[in-house]
């Protein structure tokens, strides 16, 4: 087909490119394939006719479209996303993107002389943003609901488990003894950060740029605070030139998605080492396990592995859409066609993995006693500093009578829980009998009653404000 400019009064019709009335010759076919965004963009078919709709309501409040011409117009679209949703709408190797199709197909329903008037003062520019932030509200819901199903599995199992007492690492060595639900919620509360941080952003992110134009604004006098109402955005971008070329959401939304697969990457590592045979303290159920082609006892922990392998590609698109953005000059630039991608794959992805994640936790079995069996009385080597504290000794004085009854236990082979009193006065005059005490590991949790502790009572009272977070957002 020509790309000719029709003549004076010649109707437009379809297929046709937006763009097309100045040119001559025909696009090359290497550049028409790399300038095709559909593939990805077409997912987005619904939120541009919201868009469309919204923007034909005010171009009709403002007096560019008549009543009859609106309800035309909005015939046509719902005609269009009925195509889509069915799967029937013909796609065309013209079609360089969703916008061009939803053109198109408005031009072929309704006839061209009201459809041509759908894009009256509109760009593209501001148009792909519009639709990207009315998906990404959704998208933000979706994920905060799957981190609110995670964080509800985590208090649950948590709630069922507080009596269990295990070992808390740090640097990878047995530290302290723990609650198992202490260090289980410590997840919970990642989660709910992150719960947090996308709420705020969602706020931040929700201002309208429709009505941008390409980068200098709007000419005909539409009220944008109204088409902001009509399309649930909370307010209006005040510069033109920044908003249509502002990808700071999607970088944003990168980055918090990346935050979120971090977190379940830390998660899925405990959970891996803890279900090796050489701690077993908890069991993945057979439906988040697969086997050995080769060896038949095996059971691996695929799910988890899996989701700690997709957070490479998730952090991946995160940066890309910075080196993306780096050097760019003012307003649009087609460099911008490459943020959609990115977008929706860290979306497809984090939505699977906290699926699979809420999954694992809800069926995995915990082996109470293992937990308590690997707890060692040298874990308790804190404890005895705090007890010479108590009787008045300067802290970093009874930190160095600790490490010095640890090294002498390591010397004679002997656990220092089987030290004799008169070893331990040996150390230091501050031993009396009542070091006998402390050799408890549910006494050496239950101390820790601070909030934010490890004692039965700060572990119920984290469970207490997660349960306050859960009100009114669990399905």
């Amino acid at each position: 087909m020509s790309n000719r400019s029709p003549t004076s009064g010649e109707q437009v019709q379809p297929p046709f490119k937006l763009w097309g009335g100045r040119y001559s010759k025909s696009t090359d076919h290497v550049l028409s394939k790399v300038n095709n965004s559909l593939t990805v963009d077409k997912r987005l078919f619904s939120e541009d006719i919201d868009g469309s709709i919204a923007y034909a309501k005010s171009l009709a409040e403002a007096g560019l479209l008549t009543q009859s011409e609106f309800k035309v117009i909005v015939y046509g679209l719902e005609a269009i996303r009925d195509e889509w949703a069915k799967g029937t709408i013909k796609l065309l190797a013209r079609d360089e993107d969703v916008h061009t199709v939803n053109e198109r197909r408005l031009f072929e329903i309704i006839g061209p002389q009201i459809a041509g008037k759908l894009h009256t003062g509109r760009s593209r520019n501001e148009q792909v943003v519009v639709d990207m932030k009315l998906w990404m509200r959704n998208a933000i819901g979706d994920l905060q609901q799957l981190l609110v199903n995670l964080v509800q599995g985590i208090g649950e199992v948590s709630e069922r488990h507080i009596e269990v007492l295990m070992p808390g690492y740090t640097h990878m060595q047995r530290a302290q003894p723990v609650r198992f639900s202490h260090w289980l919620l410590s997840y919970a509360f990642y989660f709910k950060e992150d719960y947090d941080r996308f709420a705020e952003f969602g706020k931040r992110m929700n201002v309208l740029p429709l009505g941008s134009g390409a980068l200098a604004g709007n000419p005909f006098n539409i009220n944008r605070h109204k088409l902001a109402a009509d399309l649930g955005f909370d307010g209006v971008s005040y510069n033109s030139m920044n908003v249509v070329s502002d990808r700071d959401f999607v970088a944003e939304f990168n980055f918090l998605c990346t935050l979120v697969a971090v977190h379940m990457s830390r998660l899925a590592e405990d959970l891996i080492i803890y279900s090796t045979k050489e701690y077993n303290f908890i069991e993945l159920s057979e439906e988040y396990t697969t086997g050995s082609s080769l060896m038949p006892q095996k059971r691996n922990p695929d799910s988890l592995e899996l989701i700690r392998g997709i957070t490479g590609p998730v952090f991946g698109q995160h940066c890309a859409i910075l080196m993306t953005l780096k050097g760019l000059p003012s307003t649009y630039n087609k460099d911008l066609q490459c943020d959609k991608s990115g977008m929706f794959s860290v979306y497809d992805q984090l939505q699977m993995c906290l699926e699979l994640m809420a999954g694992i936790i809800n069926t995995m079995r915990v082996d109470e006693d293992r937990c308590l069996g690997s707890l060692g009385y040298e874990m308790l080597a804190t404890d005895m500093a705090y007890y010479l504290v108590r009787r008045g000794i300067p802290f970093r004085e009874a930190h160095h009578i600790s490490g010095e009854v640890v090294a002498h236990a390591e010397s004679v082979k002997i656990p220092i829980n089987k030290l004799s009193l008169e070893d331990l006065q040996e150390i230091s005059p501050h031993f009396d009998e009542t070091i006998s005490r402390i050799w408890n590991y549910e006494n050496s949790v239950e101390q820790y009653t601070v909030v934010g502790g490890t004692s039965r009572i700060s572990v119920q009272e984290q469970i207490r404000v997660l349960h306050q977070f859960l009100d009114g957002r669990t399905k």
